[in-house]
Formats: C-alpha cells, sequence, structure tokens
C-alpha cells in the first residue's frame, strides 16, 4: 500500500475510534439507586481512560496530517533533523514517522 493510501486509511480508523469513544467522554453522572453498577471512581477511571485514548488519538491524527503535507512538499521519507532517508521498514511500520533511527534515539 503506498504511503498516502495508508495514511489515509489510519485518518479514517482515528475517526471510526474517536466516534466509538464520544460515550466514554461524557461526564460521569452519580446515581446513587443503581444497584450493581460501576462505582462512581470506576465510571471516572474509565472516564479518564477514554479522555487519554482521544489525546493520543489527536497527537497521531497530527503526526499523520505531517506526513501528508511532507508528501505535498516531496519531502516524504527524509528525516525531519537531519534530512536522511527514513529507513523503509520503519515507513512500512509507521507512513507517519518523522524521522530516522539515529535522530530517534537521540544521535
Amino acid at each position: 500500500m503506498d504511503p498516502k493510501t495508508a495514511l489515509h486509511a489510519r485518518l479514517e480508523a482515528l475517526d471510526a475510534e474517536d466516534a466509538a469513544g464520544l460515550d466514554g467522554q461524557k461526564t460521569v453522572e452519580l446515581d446513587q439507586q443503581a444497584v450493581g453498577r460501576l462505582s462512581r471512581m470506576d465510571a471516572l477511571q474509565n472516564q479518564a481512560m477514554a479522555q487519554a485514548q482521544a489525546r493520543r488519538r489527536g497527537a497521531e491524527r497530527l503526526r499523520i496530517q505531517a506526513a501528508l503535507a511532507r508528501l505535498a512538499e516531496g519531502e516524504y521519507g527524509f528525516c525531519t533533523d537531519c534530512g536522511e532517508a527514513v529507513e523503509p521498514a520503519r515507513l512500512a511500520a509507521d507512513p507517519s514517522m518523522p524521522k530516522c533511527r539515529d535522530c530517534m534515539q537521540g544521535g
């Protein structure tokens, strides 16, 4: 699959995950009449996890949009730090990868 197609497919998957996760991010209601339901602490913890996942998806969406911009500018596949080519295996594993292995390791 070419990088542009893979990046757009991942954006669509993130949109679907966002839609599925909306319910978990809603305000937690206190229902003292409910028996056998999650405690308020459990519900708050689930809400916090859903919000953290939404932030993770937002960060991934930004990386994908940056990769699409590099594609449009003809700079895709080159490290954003040193300018060297990013290893093809890294791009195959994650088409939004902005840096080569050496720069990711801080070298």
